[in-house]
């Protein structure tokens, strides 16, 4: 099970660095949506298409990075991904996105207006072609802000 204070930090996050690798050890890293946190798996959303998804087809493991500014504990989650492309966890998924989808536009458009910034595009905008990622984890690895490792399994 994960430590209740990663749940709290990641489910304070928007979007996590996630790390993957091709057959022959071809390194990838792109920012994903983090949608959920439920036991001791993380729902992301992948609406590119791109590197990270044709790597998991053929490599199903990755690595999550993240860090916690305030103390300089950084945090990798390792784990294998099942992708979900249709049924029912995908239909109620998608509905999830969705109300996320409104919350992030929000509040992107609010926190503009207090800081009078101008932005070419408020909304959060997500494609209809989307799959998820399942990311059952199985290692968990504080890093310390003097460089000490802290191995868990999940």
């Amino acid at each position: 099970m994960i430590p209740k204070k990663i749940i709290d930090f990641l489910q304070e996050r928007e979007f996590i660095s996630v790390a993957t690798s091709d057959l022959s050890g071809l390194p990838n890293a792109a920012p994903k949506m983090l949608l959920r946190v439920e036991g001791s798996c993380l729902y992301l959303i992948d609406y590119t298409i791109g590197t990270t998804y044709r790597n998991l087809r053929v490599n199903p493991r990755l690595s999550l990075s993240f860090m916690d500014l305030k103390t300089l504990v950084g945090y990798q989650i390792n784990g294998r991904v099942e992708i979900i492309e249709k049924g029912k966890v995908y239909e109620s998924m998608l509905q999830e996105l969705r109300r996320k989808e409104i919350e992030l536009s929000i509040t992107r458009v609010v926190e503009g207006i207090k800081a009078e910034k101008s932005h070419e595009a408020f909304e959060v905008a997500i494609t209809e072609h989307l799959v998820i990622f399942r990311v059952a984890m199985d290692e968990l690895v504080e890093i310390g802000p003097h460089g000490g490792l802290k191995r868990e399994e999940i």
